[in-house]
């Protein structure tokens, strides 16, 4: 994401080293794959979204009620949550879903130890799964505590790495599955923020896309506010409103008097479950 945060230079520079792969894959892990499990309905929010590294103040959030943006995603969780939180309480999301916004959730969870920069919290091979399980765990209690109510999504936020590392790739992917099946055991869909070039080419590109992401939230920044035009895996993934796009970072706008410094979305998928 932006300021969490590499900065866009500095992301650049990573998807340099990131290698490339051909684009393959099947399609998605079913969002409700546990067949006895009821799931609430998805809410589905198709727009415009706008992420930024601190949740706004619920008085800018009012002025940003344009129009323009229909959604706003937030950092709920994560030992490498790169900015403190001081507005995003349970009644912050009251209040806001109450004005009319939707919330993409968003949890930055363990980096991969051959990712370039360093984190707080990095997997390996050997801590891959509990560390999944134990994040995804984490997770749903921060967006519970939120008020963001089963049926929500959560979205995991994997940055640049070598994907041509194979050791790596793979302990990421056992990171990724630990997650997911933990969150939808919680009955939380999974969601997952990565690079086109690097950490979502890896999902997408899964040669197994068992307990992977069910929805895909994808960093291309080509200014393109869309999901479909420049979507770059295979046109049968990630169909059925589980999009989103990251198309411009470090947007600098101003709206009823509040500046604020966001990354902008192209968005067709779930969003969390509030009220």
């Amino acid at each position: 994401m932006s300021s969490h945060r590499q900065s866009k230079k500095r992301r650049y520079l990573t998807w340099g080293v990131a290698g490339a792969a051909v684009v393959a894959g099947a399609g998605i892990a079913a969002q409700t794959s546990m067949a006895a499990t009821t799931w609430p309905a998805q809410r589905t929010f198709t727009g415009r979204a706008f992420d930024a590294c601190t949740a706004p103040s619920l008085a800018a959030m009012k002025a940003w009620n344009t129009g323009f943006y229909g959604a706003a995603a937030v950092y709920v969780g994560g030992k490498n949550r790169g900015c403190t939180q001081a507005n995003l309480t349970a009644s912050w999301v009251k209040s806001v879903s109450a004005v009319g916004w939707k919330l993409i959730p968003i949890y930055v969870g363990a980096q991969p130890s051959c990712q370039t920069g360093s984190s707080p919290e990095k997997l390996t091979a050997a801590t891959a799964a509990s560390l999944g399980t134990s994040d995804a765990a984490d997770a749903v209690a921060k967006a519970s505590a939120l008020g963001m109510k089963a049926g929500s999504p959560v979205y995991l936020d994997m940055e640049p790495y070598d994907i041509t590392n194979k050791a790596c790739n793979d302990a990421v992917l056992t990171y990724v599955r630990a997650f997911d099946k933990a969150l939808r055991a919680k009955t939380y869909r999974s969601g997952y923020y990565g690079f086109t070039s690097s950490s979502a080419k890896a999902v997408a590109n899964a040669t197994d896309q068992t307990d992977l992401p069910g929805n895909m939230w994808y960093a291309l920044w080509d200014k393109k506010n869309t999901t479909t035009t420049d979507w770059p895996f295979k046109a049968t993934q990630w169909t059925n409103h589980s999009r989103g796009h990251q198309y411009m970072v470090n947007s600098k706008e101003t709206r009823g008097g509040y500046t604020i410094t966001v990354d902008r979305d192209a968005w067709d998928g779930p969003v969390a479950i509030t009220g």
